[in-house]
């Protein structure tokens, strides 16, 4: 049986985007305990998704990573464990099969 597609509905300023958010650990790079070096980062840290409640999005754990390498890896997975939908833009469509 077809999965059924929810009904539109308004939504308000601010909760018509669905956000994932992407945190990059920071700690250990500067010397003393609790200092950082401004706009210095690891590639490694924490994806998760904002809560949004016209989108029914309660986040869940955030999804840690260890390497910029398998971090869209990990933000499919979080998109996928949220039960987000994604549908191609028109620019994509161009070059992507439907089936």
């Amino acid at each position: 049986m077809p999965k059924k597609t929810p009904a539109s509905q308004q939504a308000a300023a601010g909760e018509r985007m669905i956000q994932v958010n992407v945190r990059l650990w920071t700690s250990n790079i500067a010397k003393g305990e609790g200092n950082v070096i401004p706009k210095h980062a690891w590639t490694s840290g924490v994806v998760r998704m904002e809560t949004n409640p016209t989108h029914g999005i309660k986040p869940r754990n955030p999804v840690p990573f260890h390497t910029l390498m398998n971090l869209s890896a990990v933000i499919e997975r979080v998109l996928i464990a949220h039960g987000i939908v994604l549908h191609l833009s028109p620019r994509a469509k161009k070059y992507m099969a439907t089936k």
